[in-house]
């Protein structure tokens, strides 16, 4: 007996043998999770109403120019930003380097919406800088120029800063690991540092940087608020104008499907990017790469240019973010801002709960089974987190729409109820929306944990007799608990900051922290926004102290 299942045909045989109930549940789960992606996708079957044609004439041209300028424009600064920290953080020893590192990381913890409505009130004509001038100079409204912060051009800037640790993280992580060998006869030629720059780390990187500038690129065409509150025209601000502007799902719908479809061909060459990142290490030590002490002039050059990322990204905002929320700490901090934690709170938890749960059962899916139709199943549940939240909100309402006339109907004509609208405008809607889009996070974090386990545990508790549902409560659950409580702590973040599916599918009198933020600043009250603010980005950098840790751990 120990030796036929010892065999490698019979392994994979034990390992894909799901029971019946265990595959329905990946393939009902599948359904479930990109049917909100399907139901937008199918709209393009139906035929082109006049609402559709006058966005062709008139305003789908500038949806589209104004998304591609500001791609553009986020991978130059994306780019220009991560790209040169990352080498000196990586290949460069000098003073400060430990806490740059850290530092460089923070900007992920404030969402680009916080850091435009911060920005705004430092640089609008109102702000702070400008009323200086004008006190110093004695200008007034037109005698000097100044760069307009509602611009494309500050969108551009804005999510450069916010978004550069990607491109930062994945360059360094490949630049640590390469070879000195390349770069040692570089040097050995008299190529100087900037020579070595272009001609050997830039080549080196080009995968893990085209990765990180498309996760960027992903992120800024998701976002809704900066962009409606810098005024520029994009895909996520014609959708939210044609849906509630014009109300029209279908065409709303529509136009959901070109971004998706933008977004997808980013994914795939995300993907691909991905698999081409190659980390040339050596077991000899000599050959790796060792940081190279800089001088004092040089020192204090690396340093500015590693500073000054996150002090535009991350303590300029918090500085005055936390100068206005001590001003209006008194009027702001009230019932009602414990209210909106107390639902930001219950809604977070409740989507982290229920991606938790389902991504547990698709990752231990994935581990006990190399079928590979379940393997593209589970794989295809991960593409939420590429769709932006709007497009899944889109999605989702249609679908609990219909469910909610369906169930009008039936039940009206059979038993003469009158239902109302169940699941449509309801805090269940809600969380499904935010379990389809983060539902990614939670199933890379719980299958890299499992993936620690070596298969020998499953294949002693099956010969004892134990299921699949034993083995996981009894075995690997246990073992895996920080790394369940990691993706749970991401999950939940993601959620509190997310605006964009919230904003459209919040029921009524519901508000959280992020909404209440877009309020605020909507009607210009950027100081008694700054409360909400910052309680969104201290959860932010959460997961940002967690990634560092990490990434601490994996370069011992």
């Amino acid at each position: 007996m120990a030796a036929s299942i010892s065999s490698p045909r019979n392994m994979l045989k034990l390992r894909g043998s799901f029971s019946l109930q265990w595959f329905i549940a990946i393939i009902a789960i599948t359904l479930i999770i990109t049917l909100p992606l399907l139901v937008v996708l199918q709209f393009n079957l139906h035929p082109r109403t006049d609402t559709w044609q006058h966005l062709l004439d008139h305003v789908l041209f500038e949806y589209i120019k104004n998304s591609f300028l500001l791609a553009i424009g986020v991978a130059i600064g994306t780019f220009i930003i991560g790209v040169p920290a990352a080498w000196l953080c990586a290949l460069y020893s000098f003073p400060g380097k430990r806490i740059l590192e850290f530092l460089l990381l923070l900007p992920l913890a404030v969402p680009a919406y916080i850091i435009a409505y911060t920005y705004t009130g430092v640089l609008d004509y109102s702000g702070p800088i400008q009323s200086y001038l004008r006190e110093v100079f004695a200008w007034g409204y037109g005698d000097y120029w100044f760069p307009e912060i509602r611009s494309l051009g500050g969108a551009i800037t804005m999510f450069s800063f916010v978004l550069y640790p990607y491109v930062f993280l994945l360059t360094r992580s490949t630049l640590i690991v390469q070879s000195s060998n390349v770069i040692d006869a570089a040097r050995t030629l008299g190529a100087s540092n900037i020579e070595r720059f272009f001609t050997i780390i830039i080549p080196l990187a080009r995968p893990a940087i085209a990765a990180g500038i498309t996760l960027a690129l992903m992120e800024t065409l998701a976002d809704y608020g900066t962009v409606q509150y810098f005024g520029v025209d994009t895909f996520t601000t014609g959708i939210f104008r044609t849906w509630f502007g014009f109300g029209e799902p279908a065409t709303a719908a529509q136009l959901s499907s070109l971004l998706m479809l933008t977004v997808f061909v980013l994914f795939i060459l995300e993907q691909r990017q991905r698999k081409r990142i190659r980390y040339h290490n050596t077991n000899n030590a000599a050959q790796k790469n060792l940081p190279t002490k800089l001088r004092k002039s040089s020192a204090v050059l690396a340093f500015v240019a590693c500073f000054i990322p996150p002090l535009v990204g991350f303590i300029i905002p918090m500085l005055q973010l936390s100068d206005w929320a001590f001003k209006t700490a008194s009027a702001t901090v009230n019932s009602e801002f414990w209210i909106l934690a107390f639902n930001s709170f219950m809604l977070a938890a409740s989507a982290a709960l229920l991606t938790l749960f389902i991504a547990t059962i698709l990752a231990y899916g994935k581990r006990a089974s190399q079928n590979s139709l379940i393997q593209g199943l589970i794989n295809l549940c991960a593409m939420g987190y590429a769709v932006p939240g709007t497009i899944i909100a889109v999605g989702t309402l249609i679908i609990f729409g219909k469910l909610d006339n369906w169930l009008i109907n039936f039940l009206s004509s059979e038993f003469g109820i009158n239902s109302g609208l169940i699941f449509t405008g309801t805090i269940f809607a809600l969380v499904f929306a935010h379990t389809v889009r983060f539902l990614s996070l939670g199933l890379q974090t719980v299958g890299a944990s499992l993936s620690k386990i070596n298969h020998s545990i499953d294949e002693a508790s099956r010969l004892l007799g134990n299921n699949l549902i034993t083995t996981l409560c009894s075995i690997h659950l246990p073992l895996i608990r920080s790394g369940l409580l990691t993706a749970a702590l991401l999950v939940f973040v993601e959620v509190m900051k997310e605006l964009p599916a919230t904003l459209i599918m919040r029921p009524f009198n519901f508000n959280t922290l992020a909404v209440r933020a877009y309020e605020l600043a909507s009607d210009e009250r950027l100081a008694d926004a700054s409360t909400a603010a910052l309680a969104i980005v201290f959860t932010g950098i959460i997961p940002v102290i967690l990634l560092n840790i990490s990434i601490k751990a994996n370069a011992r």
